[in-house]
Formats: structure tokens, C-alpha cells, sequence
């Protein structure tokens, strides 16, 4: 990849019910919202815009490719990286996140657990194990 495309700026998520994913990525992630509007909802991840973008809307953004429908099945695993994931997995507890599983020890030598949020975007939390 040429070294002027090196950073990830913006994440966009397709989501059938903006208020409800802003609420889970507040309370889960603890992300401020830097912007809204009828259509979509922006919060801060660090140096990232993570944008909740109405389903509805996106099909403008990616023609003439498809969006998914809802329940489709899984098309993308974020992952973010925690120094205790089991730790991580108690406070998501707390606030009420189930896990799809985890936490497990992967065989490439990490630590890991996967969660979804309210429109099936799934999640994984993971720590490099000692070797």
C-alpha cells in the first residue's frame, strides 16, 4: 500500500437502528459523539470516526455493489487489542454484553472473546499470550 494511505480514518457500520448502536458503542466502548443527525450518528475511537450510518442510507456509498441484509450472516470480525481480556470480559458482562464465545486461547497465540452489537457487527477483544 503506498505509504499517503497508511491510516484508517473512518469505520462505517450499517445499522437498522442508529439510536440504539450509538447507546451500546456509549455504554460498551465509552465513545463520545462528535456527530448526528437523522441518518447517522459519529463517535471518537482514539484516532478513528466510527460511523453508524442508517442502513437505509448506504446504499448510495457503495453501488453499485449490495448492502447486506440484516441477519445475512457475519461479513467482518473487528478486533481490538486489551491487555486483559478476560478483565474486559467482566466489565462487558457488567454492562450487560453477551459473548459469542470466549474467552479462548487461540493456537497463533492469542487470548481471545467475540461479542455483537445490536445489528450483528461482531467484536473481538484479544491479547497476545506469553510465549
Amino acid at each position: 500500500m503506498p505509504s499517503d494511505l497508511d491510516e484508517l480514518e473512518v469505520l462505517t457500520l450499517f445499522v437498522t437502528d442508529v439510536p440504539a448502536a450509538k447507546a451500546f458503542y456509549q455504554e460498551v466502548f465509552g465513545l463520545p459523539v462528535v456527530y448526528e443527525d437523522d441518518a447517522s450518528a459519529a463517535l471518537r475511537l482514539r484516532n478513528l470516526l466510527l460511523n453508524l450510518l442508517t442502513a437505509k442510507e448506504a446504499p448510495g456509498l457503495v453501488e453499485p455493489a449490495q448492502v447486506a441484509a440484516e441477519g445475512a450472516g457475519v461479513r467482518a470480525l473487528l478486533t481490538v487489542r486489551v491487555p486483559d481480556v478476560d478483565a474486559v470480559c467482566a466489565q462487558l458482562a457488567e454492562r450487560g454484553v453477551k459473548l459469542l464465545n470466549g474467552p479462548v486461547d487461540r493456537p497463533w497465540g492469542r487470548r481471545t472473546a467475540a461479542f455483537a452489537d445490536p445489528s450483528g457487527h461482531v467484536w473481538e477483544v484479544a491479547q497476545d499470550l506469553p510465549r
